[in-house]
């Protein structure tokens, strides 16, 4: 018997409010399942399996954090931009944990290049552009960016923060002014000679 209303589409939303209640490791197939009280089965028409489930689950998160991020970014430039990135990233792991942790799930190359994941990389690279970096330098600041948000997010949804002064905002603020004025200050490498 067909259920109205199950489909691919409301499987996934389903399965995103799970891994931000649950956490997104937590997410599976059989769980959702129970969600909507029905059988596994009838849910493999619409999901091939549960890393098909998170796969898509991530696709989500992050052509959400790439519209986020395109309407807090448009129109600026410099730390402006940066900060408004960043408070992204980190406002959305606050209120979406397991969509957030999705979005770091390790696509195939195919799925990973027709992601929104793409277009987040192009955001972060186009704020770089204001700070004059050159390749590699440029990699090497995506990389730092992309490791301090994380972190920093992450710890902090952990609770790391909350056992001491000053307060996790103010220290945020902070890692913010010194990340611009690293960008703008970027160290040339050493001479190699």
């Amino acid at each position: 018997m067909a259920r109205v209303g199950l489909t691919t589409e409301r499987l996934v939303r389903a399965g995103t409010e799970l891994a931000d209640e649950v956490g997104f490791e937590q997410v599976t197939v059989s769980e959702l399942a129970r969600r909507f009280g029905v059988k596994v089965a009838s849910l493999y028409s619409h999901v091939k399996n549960s890393q098909d489930l998170k796969t898509r689950i991530a696709l989500f998160a992050l052509g959400e954090l790439a519209d986020l991020s395109a309407d807090a970014v448009a129109g600026r430039a410099g730390k402006d931009a940066l900060t408004a990135f960043a408070n992204v990233y980190r406002d959305y792991a606050r209120a979406h944990p397991g969509r957030a942790a999705a979005a770091r799930l390790r696509l195939d190359p195919e799925t990973a290049a027709a992601s929104a994941g793409v277009r987040l990389a192009q955001m972060m690279r186009a704020i770089l552009r204001g700070y004059d970096l050159p390749e590699p330098d440029q990699t090497h600041a995506v990389r730092l960016l992309g490791s301090t948000f994380h972190g920093y997010a992450s710890l902090e949804g952990a609770g790391g923060f909350s056992h001491s002064s000053p307060d996790s905002e103010e220290s945020w603020t902070r890692i913010l002014d010194a990340l611009d004025s690293l960008l703008r200050n970027w160290p040339t490498p050493p001479s190699t000679g």
